[in-house]
């Protein structure tokens, strides 16, 4: 494994696992009132895009940080955007 790899592996496993928290939290007591829709949207698409950049370039790291973490907050943002349709 190259230097390049090992280093995008542990910032991959570092961002990924500093989003669990939050996420655990958001699905255990479905509370997102305290959280912003645009962050949200925002970072589920962006997490999108980079597992996308990370196909096309080949980058085995890049793509599975970002599936997990658009994962985590695409249940985030969907639990966000069913409860402002509830009113809360």
């Amino acid at each position: 494994m190259t230097t390049s790899a090992l280093l995008g592996f542990i910032a991959a496993i570092c961002t990924t696992v500093a989003f669990i928290p939050q996420a655990y939290k958001t699905i255990r007591e479905r509370a997102t009132q305290d959280l912003s829709i645009v962050t949200f949207s925002m970072l589920f698409f962006g997490t999108i895009l980079w597992f996308v950049y990370g196909y096309l370039i080949h980058d085995i790291p890049l793509m599975l940080a970002n599936a997990i973490t658009a994962s985590l907050s695409g249940i985030i943002f969907y639990y966000k955007v069913r409860a402002m349709r509830a009113g809360e």
